[in-house]
């Protein structure tokens, strides 16, 4: 695609997620154009109509349409890997959001298959476009040897029914939660998770976790927590890390950064918050336009269901378990 090429993208999936993307393609980014959408719930006729694009009932229709540049898949995760299919044999690029799949087997066929047909493939781990996760980034390297870290994501309980169904989810909150961390903890600190020791329950699901505790070890040898969770009232996003220099603290929910030497706060950073999918998606369009690198290359996604893969082995086993 040339540089000044206008993107005509269709989205798969426009519940409340796919919305936010199509709603920022429409009002936000200039170079994309909605051509089309397509949702399981009959909403989406009226959404075509509030957003002057045109509805396909079958999303293998909207894919095959040759009115339609590219495709954004925000759907249960059980789509992805047929949502790929399609993609590479109708040539076209592709955005999923994450998780990338079921697991890291179908996340690497999504991968290869893309690959072999020479499709781009980006992954939708928007965190790490979130400007404290940024932050953190650019101050962790001031605080010297990194020791270990504690980090976790809680939210409320979900209300989507399929996040408790292991044929579309595929698992729990580590699945749709935890994906998040995983990346974000590779952002920033440069260091991969070689391998997990996790416990999991089941709290107010019935079939899939929505509560995991992880102790992990990342490659150099550093060991922190994680904890995920859909279970309280409440939200949090917070970031630890304990260096040689002292500790630097965060929460990407509540937008702020700190740091702590001896006893002593040394500084409070409050963070404006910025749209994280109006920043992946103006990167997508370069990168369609061959302007810039991928933001989220496929591997990434596979990544964190690698890592998702082994908490859940690890879980049901009692042991560690590499990644």
């Amino acid at each position: 695609m040339s540089t000044d090429k206008n993107i005509r993208v269709g989205i798969i999936g426009t519940g409340t997620h796919g919305s936010r993307y199509a709603n920022h393609i429409v009002n936000d980014i200039q170079g994309l154009t909605l051509s089309g959408i397509s949702r399981r719930s009959s909403e989406g006729i009226a959404q075509a109509q509030k957003w002057n694009t045109k509805y396909f009932a079958d999303w293998k229709d909207l894919v095959s349409n040759p009115e339609i540049d590219a495709i954004i898949a925000v759907t249960p995760p059980v789509l992805n890997l047929e949502v790929a299919k399609h993609c590479a044999a109708a040539s076209k690029p592709l955005l999923i959001e994450k998780p990338l799949a079921r697991n890291g087997k179908e996340a690497a066929e999504i991968v290869k298959i893309m690959n072999d047909s020479n499709c781009k493939l980006t992954v939708g781990q928007t965190l790490r476009y979130n400007p404290v996760i940024k932050a953190l980034k650019e101050q962790l390297p001031s605080m010297g040897k990194l020791h270990s870290f504690a980090i976790n994501q809680r939210l409320e309980p979900s209300s989507l029914a399929w996040h408790d169904d292991i044929e579309q989810a595929g698992s729990g909150v580590i699945i749709h939660t935890a994906v998040h961390i995983f990346d974000a903890l590779r952002v920033i600190t440069g260091l991969r998770i070689v391998r997990v020791m996790a416990a999991a329950r089941c709290i107010h699901s019935k079939h899939l976790a929505d509560l995991f505790t992880i102790l992990a070890e990342l490659e150099d040898g550093t060991l922190g927590t994680i904890d995920v969770s859909k279970v309280g009232q409440a939200r949090s996003g917070r970031y630890e890390f304990v260096c040689k220099e002292g500790q630097l603290h965060a929460d990407q929910i509540h937008s702020f950064t700190k740091r702590i030497k001896n006893n002593l706060l040394s500084s409070v950073e409050k963070i404006k918050q910025k749209p994280t999918i109006s920043h992946l998606l103006t990167d997508w369009q370069s990168y369609l336009n061959d302007a810039v690198e991928n933001p989220v290359v496929g591997n990434d996604g596979f990544y964190t269901l690698q890592v998702c893969d082994a908490c859940v082995k690890s879980s049901q086993d009692n042991k560690w378990v590499n990644v």
